[in-house]
């Protein structure tokens, strides 16, 4: 069950985008579980991808053909074409190829990407018998199918939108992501897809997913796992009628804001649809000395099972909160400064419980379905939030029964 309301958004086409599905039964038949995205001729993308090690097939194909001026985007859930050696490889590039075929292009201008299960070939048969179908209804209006199509233990499509002017003209956002567990994205996201008409050179539109990703995507942990499989690509078909965003200017500024919207939306709604989730958690970590100090102590406190599991008992016990900024590895804290707060009500200060906390006060917010917690560290002036959920019984038991 979802934290919040999450109904799926009014989704704005994008001129010069098509999206088109189709089911392969990779894993399951009851939905769509392949995708396919076409951008028009005029446009240019943009991608970040996974840095764990362990990288899946598609995205070394994905990453090669980053560089070839990609055109399609082939997504597939039910599999993640992971852990599968030189055979993924081959796979991977062969369902390009297949694509490639049906849309009369080269298997070069295509991006594959999948998710599901890690270490099972690919069954490049199905998805290609499923890619005929998936071409035939591609429309610039199905987002909703999109969304639904690369879901995997998600319990409702993602999706954000919304629309801009620049100079006097419209430019349209949308995306789609998915990803419930297996989350703390040292990039971007389990899986998102953005797409606009801008005008923009590819350089810069890198510059803007960067951006938009770290403050975003790079902000939402649910177990603290950094997936095979992650990537974010944000398509520019160009086909607006606006003039081309330029650096430097303040029609780039507004554009990458909106940008980072779309992606803090979808980023949002994975923590909400966390597996097994009952509670929406912002970690908010004030006068730090630097960002990345910041983070450091936000993700302490989200990875850690024990503050999890109290929030999921609803229980006050602050003192796993208090244990989790000390042991977050920050150098010369000075405890006494440091003061801790469930929502708006103080649990620590001067370097222990403060005088004025009580029990049933902070009962009164850890009965909520939304926290925040606010750590200040009393020695600089950055600030970050990470968005966590809680540990549930789901949890491991959505995870026990993953490959059953």
């Amino acid at each position: 069950m979802a934290v919040g309301q999450c109904d799926f958004p009014i989704m704005h086409a994008v001129k010069g985008i098509k999206l088109g599905t189709s089911n392969a039964g990779i894993k399951q038949t009851q939905r769509d579980d392949i995708l396919v995205i076409e951008m028009a001729d005029t446009g240019c993308c943009a991608a970040v991808f996974t840095q764990n090690a362990f990288c899946a097939a598609p995205v070394l194909i994905a990453r090669d053909h980053l560089t070839q001026e990609p055109r399609w985007l082939l997504i597939n859930s039910g599999n993640a074409n992971a852990g599968t050696g030189k055979q993924g490889l081959q796979d991977a590039f062969a369902s390009c190829a297949s694509l490639a075929g049906e849309v009369e292009g080269i298997a070069q201008q295509i991006l594959p990407f999948s998710t599901g299960v890690i270490g099972e070939p690919l069954p490049v048969s199905k998805l290609t018998a499923a890619l005929p179908a998936a071409v035939e209804n591609l429309h610039e209006t199905h987002w909703d199918r999109a969304a639904r199509a690369i879901m995997t233990t998600d319990t409702f499509a993602k999706g954000a939108s919304l629309v801009i002017e620049i100079a006097g003209c419209p430019v349209t956002i949308t995306g789609i992501s998915k990803g419930a567990g297996m989350i703390q994205p040292n990039m971007a996201t389990m899986l998102g897809f953005i797409a606009t008409d801008a005008k923009i050179e590819p350089a810069l539109l890198q510059q803007c997913l960067s951006a938009a990703a770290e403050t975003s995507f790079n902000r939402i942990t649910v177990d603290g796992d950094t997936s095979t499989n992650d990537a974010c690509v944000l398509l520019a078909s160009g086909c607006s009628d606006a003039a081309e965003i330029l650096a430097d200017t303040p029609e780039y500024a507004k554009f990458a804001a909106a940008i980072t919207t779309v992606c803090k939306r979808l980023a949002e709604l994975i923590i909400r649809d966390g597996e097994g989730a009952t509670k929406l958690i912002k970690i908010v970590v004030e006068q730090a000395q630097t960002s990345a100090e910041a983070v450091q102590v936000a993700k302490t406190i989200a990875h850690s099972p024990l503050v999890k599991t109290a929030f999921f008992a609803s229980d006050p016990n602050w003192g796993r909160i208090l244990a989790a900024v000390g042991r977050s590895g920050l150098e010369d804290m000075d405890l006494d400064k440091i003061e801790i707060y469930l929502g708006t009500v103080c649990i620590v200060e001067n370097g222990g419980r403060s005088p004025g906390y009580t029990e049933q006060d902070g009962q009164r917010v850890m009965n909520q379905e939304e926290i925040t917690v606010t750590v200040r560290l009393g020695r600089g002036e950055a600030r970050e939030e990470v968005l966590t959920c809680d540990f549930s019984y789901d949890y491991v038991r959505i995870n026990a029964e993953y490959r059953t």
